[in-house]
């Protein structure tokens, strides 16, 4: 009787002492937090990217506003859209249902610093503010399409919506809902004297 109640225990004694498969185990261990810190770094890696790309792209194109080129070539939100995505081919065809613009003119700097920092002008906060719990969406009736003429200040600001592939880090980089994060970029400028 004595033997028996031993044998579990001498089984355990085995259990604890054997190191045949002790490296997959470590293995299954460290691997799930390996693999997410990976793709981690990847995700963080595409968002800098793609703001890098906006950026570019952003200021290529800013500068035919900032000349003249686009008022005087009849120019509009679709075209300028257009050419934005031109400049960032490598996302693919559904950049322009992804790509926001909000263009306005001002009489003076002081005016930009002040529109920028009032949150009532801000398309990126949700549509209703009144609802915490509420999906987060871009709000495209807070922004505008005026390039402006000669010699008016012009803010640009470009938004892109990123959509993210790590399901796991998403909390942590989700600007949006539907797990998508807005990548902006501005660009504010003096628009040159040229001749309309």
């Amino acid at each position: 009787m004595a033997t028996k109640a031993l044998r579990p225990m001498s089984w355990f004694k085995r259990f604890a002492a054997a190191t045949r498969g002790a490296t997959a185990v470590e293995f299954g261990f460290v691997a799930l937090p390996f693999i997410t810190l990976v793709f981690g770094v990847l995700e963080l890696g595409l968002v800098f990217l793609v703001s890098t790309t906006l950026e570019n792209a952003t200021d290529a194109v800013s500068r035919k506003i900032r000349t003249g080129e686009f008022q005087n070539g009849g120019g509009s939100r679709a075209s300028f859209a257009a050419a934005i995505c031109g400049e960032m081919n490598w996302l693919g065809s559904d950049c322009a249902s992804k790509v926001h613009l909000d263009v306005r003119k001002f009489t003076n700097f002081s005016d930009v610093s002040t529109h920028v920092n009032d949150p009532g002008n801000n398309p990126t906060k949700p549509a209703d503010a009144s609802k915490p719990t509420g999906p987060k969406v871009f709000d495209d009736t807070k922004t505008q399409f005026i390039a402006g003429g000669p010699g008016d200040i012009v803010l640009i600001r470009v938004y892109y919506e990123w959509s993210l592939i790590t399901p796991i880090l998403n909390q942590g980089l989700e600007t949006l809902s539907g797990g998508k994060r807005l990548i902006s970029t501005a660009a504010t400028f003096r628009n040159e004297p040229y001749a309309s």
